[in-house]
């Protein structure tokens, strides 16, 4: 399975609403995201981590 691109499009206290291109929503935890993801970033998860993209 390649990479997948999410949106954070919601913080909600320690967790993260991030929607993938077709529109999938998955919760996950602030803590596993990287240093400075904020609404509206892009976040790739590939290899069993997230990172900005860019």
């Amino acid at each position: 399975m390649g990479p997948v691109v999410y949106t954070l499009r919601q913080v909600n206290g320690d967790y993260a609403m991030l929607m993938d291109e077709d529109g999938g929503e998955l919760m996950v935890a602030m803590a596993l995201l990287p240093p400075g993801a904020d609404e509206g970033c892009r976040i790739i998860w590939e290899n069993f981590e997230y990172r900005l993209e860019g």
